[in-house]
C-alpha cells in the first residue's frame, strides 16, 4: 500500500510540472472488490477555450495479475448543453506476447492511451467523462467485477500542434 502512495506522488509531481496539462485526475478502484460492470467512474472539468486544440488521454493503472491484454470501456461524455455521447473504446495494455506496454514499477503498470489527438471542444463549459468497464469473456457474461484494474484517470492537455 505504501508503494502505491509513492507512485501516486511521483505521478502527481510529474504531471504538475507539465504546463500544458489542463486537467488530470485519477480515481482509485477498490482492489479487494474489483470494478463492477455497472459502476461508472466519472471526471468533470470545465473547458473555457474552444479555439485551443487538446490531446485527451485515458489513464489506466493495472496490476501484473490483470488477466487480459486489453480493456474495453464505454465512455459516456456529457457536454455543457447536457447532450450525451457514448463510445466504445479499446485500451491495449499488453502486446501479443503478453508484455505490458505501460511504464511500470514492481507489479503495477501505468498506461496513457491517446483517446483524441489535436481536437477541439466545440462548447465552452462543464464536461463530464465517465468510464464503465465493458469486458466480455467467451460465452460467459460480463467479467463482474473486473479484477486488477486499480485506477482510472483522464488527462487533457494543450496540444503542442496548435
Amino acid at each position: 500500500m505504501r508503494f502505491f502512495f509513492i507512485i501516486c506522488a511521483v505521478v502527481f509531481v510529474l504531471s504538475a510540472c507539465n504546463k500544458n496539462v489542463v486537467y488530470s485526475e485519477y480515481k482509485k478502484i477498490d482492489e479487494n472488490k474489483g470494478w463492477p460492470a455497472k459502476e461508472r467512474i466519472a471526471f468533470s472539468t470545465t473547458i473555457k477555450d474552444t479555439n485551443q486544440r487538446y490531446n485527451v488521454y485515458i489513464n489506466v493503472r493495472n496490476a501484473e495479475s490483470y488477466p487480459f491484454k486489453n480493456l474495453f470501456l464505454f465512455l459516456h461524455t456529457t457536454y455543457p448543453n447536457q447532450s450525451v455521447s457514448v463510445d466504445t473504446v479499446e485500451c491495449i495494455l499488453a502486446d501479443e506476447q503478453g508484455r505490458w506496454l505501460g511504464s511500470g514499477m514492481g507489479d503495477l503498470f501505468d498506461n496513457a492511451i491517446l483517446l483524441k489527438k489535436n481536437t477541439r471542444f466545440k462548447q465552452a463549459g462543464s464536461y463530464t467523462f465517465s468510464f464503465e468497464q465493458a469486458m466480455r469473456y467467451g460465452n460467459k457474461n460480463e467479467i463482474d467485477p473486473l479484477p486488477f484494474i486499480l485506477d482510472m484517470g483522464i488527462t487533457i492537455e494543450k496540444s503542442p500542434e496548435n
